[in-house]
């Protein structure tokens, strides 16, 4: 069984930064392209950054070029996301994802397993 478990969430000013982490069990996580998406109230899930399985492409989307990084440690199965200079407009909860991709898709139909999710609020 696939099981994803995201932690690092929590409340910051703007301009702050949180990092927030995603341990993997139960799939070959090497083999793996990674995501994180995120979900405002109301809006849809998108895709805010993605890794291929040995962490040589990423993809961001542009609202948070710039300021955030996916990164991944195949040896402790965890993907991470480092978020910088947060804005209020960045609250959501995240959302990581695994895919059976090696490279990393884009579209959420593409992964096949999905997180708890973690709140990440950011005052103004």
């Amino acid at each position: 069984q696939v099981q994803l478990v995201e932690s690092g969430g929590g409340l910051v000013q703007a301009g702050g930064s949180l990092r927030l982490s995603c341990a993997v069990s139960g799939r070959t996580f090497s083999s793996a392209a990674m995501g994180w998406f995120r979900q405002a109230p109301g809006k849809e899930r998108d895709l805010v950054a993605a890794i291929s399985w040995g962490g040589g492409s990423t993809y961001y989307a542009d609202s948070v070029k710039g300021r955030f990084t996916i990164s991944r440690d195949n040896a402790e199965n965890t993907v991470y996301l480092q978020m910088n200079s947060l804005k209020p407009e960045d609250t959501a909860v995240y959302y990581c994802a695994t895919s059976p991709l090696r490279y990393m898709p884009v579209r959420s139909h593409e992964y096949d397993y999905w997180g708890q999710g973690t709140q990440v609020t950011v005052s103004s």
